[in-house]
């Protein structure tokens, strides 16, 4: 049996080296259309590859997964985090798990992870073929057969093709998969930071306010993390959550909208006010300036008792009851108008792709087209940062390697 896997990624050759362990006589070609393969793994987590993590405090998938976590629930019975933990140690790549929960490899560098499966991939003898992109794929007589924009590369038939081309941003990306019959959700961003045009805030370049609690007005869009104040904006886990859940209505909004920052991460601002109350009764000669609630960073303070109007060199028996409120409601729902959006760094993740209802949830096999499967971001699934993106890939690559893998054995003829 002959399987094709297009796509050079994470989910590509984790797939590859999957179903040649589990079975051994198939043969499995990677068909990557750059000129190298596994770039994203080498470049992620600035290089470092934050590879998965320890899911501790996740008491709902669909906290760290806007798109994909009823299926992923069940998937990760079969193959999850730990899974991942354990394969890729037992594959001779120490892992070590972050406060943050986020999990690396021991080495901090992400050719540990990516030589991983390329090496496994050459002991087991898969095939990999870069600079080959697909042109057509069509079904003929159980068969698929795969053309390359190259014409020099000739056609290739296979029993089984697997998709892991990953996401795109471009629609036609997906036109291919579509004319096949399959459902394909609009591709958009789904991790990205936010462009604010504010000299003043971005004067607070390099600030972290850990946590903070962030959101859209008039939506239920909010989430909690460390923010970073940027030279373009803001960022940080805060804000990428924020950008991953309501991608599609930030999309529809042309990255054009409100937002709103609560730098003390309490959602109560009347224990806010009380806080600032207390402060004022306990210091009552001492300058505002001189007393940071909530341990916020002192550059911050200063910009927020200025954008309150407030004079810094104030005493706190001087606010009355009208200036300390209005103090709390600057802590506490601080506006920005967002102006556009930038990438995380070199990493690029989008919502959309193959739709769920496309595929066979146990297998992720096609519905439309039989020995057609998917794996990895061109399916519709997505997390947030923090390693979640990677762990979906294994989880879905090993999915479908155990897939074909059982159907394999299957057609095996009787001796």
């Amino acid at each position: 049996m002959k399987i094709a896997i297009i796509g050079g990624g994470a989910a590509g050759f984790f797939l590859a080296v999957n179903l040649k362990t589990f079975a051994p006589q198939v043969e499995v070609t990677v068909l990557e259309r750059q000129a190298d393969v596994l770039k994203k793994v080498l470049v992620s987590g600035g290089g470092r590859c934050n590879l998965t993590n320890t899911f501790e405090g996740v008491t709902d998938l669909k906290q760290v997964y806007p798109r994909g976590h009823k299926l992923l629930k069940g998937l990760f019975k079969q193959f999850g985090h730990r899974d991942a933990y354990r394969w890729f140690e037992a594959h001779g790549v120490p892992l070590v798990a972050q406060d943050d929960h986020c999990v690396f490899p021991a080495a901090q560098d992400a050719r540990a992870v990516a030589g991983c499966p390329k090496s496994l991939a050459a002991e087991l003898g898969v095939t990999v073929k870069t600079s080959h992109r697909v042109e057509t794929l069509t079904p003929c007589g159980g068969k698929y057969e795969i053309t390359f924009q190259d014409v020099r590369q000739g056609r290739l038939l296979f029993d089984r093709v697997a998709i892991t081309t990953g996401g795109s941003p471009r629609g036609e990306s997906f036109a291919y998969l579509e004319r096949l019959g399959h459902r394909i959700e609009t591709p958009v961003p789904s991790l990205f930071t936010f462009n604010i045009a504010s000299p003043a805030l971005r004067g607070l370049m390099g600030t972290v306010v850990d946590p903070a609690l962030v959101g859209i007005p008039g939506t239920k869009f909010r989430h909690s993390g460390a923010l970073l104040v940027t030279h373009w904006g803001m960022s940080g886990p805060a804000i990428l959550k924020l950008s991953s859940h309501a991608a599609r209505f930030i999309q529809e909004k042309a990255y054009r909208f409100p937002i709103f920052v609560n730098w003390t991460n309490d959602p109560h601002s009347e224990t806010v006010t009380g806080i600032l109350q207390n402060m004022a009764q306990r210091h009552p000669q001492k300058k505002i300036s001189g007393l940071r609630p909530y341990d916020l960073p002192a550059r911050l303070w200063h910009y927020l008792i200025g954008k309150s109007g407030i004079a810094p060199d104030r005493k706190w028996n001087e606010l009355g009851h009208k200036g300390l409120c209005k103090l709390a409601d600057t802590l506490c729902n601080d506006r920005y108008d967002v102006d556009g959006r930038s990438t995380f760094r070199e990493e690029f993740v989008t919502c959309g792709g193959v739709s769920l209802e496309s595929v066979y949830r146990q297998t992720l096999e096609s519905k439309t087209c039989p020995g057609l499967y998917f794996a990895g971001e061109v399916l519709d699934i997505d997390g947030v940062t923090g390693g979640f993106n990677f762990q979906a890939a294994w989880t879905t690559a090993y999915t479908v390697a155990r897939a074909i893998a059982e159907n394999a054995v299957q057609k095996q003829p009787v001796p």
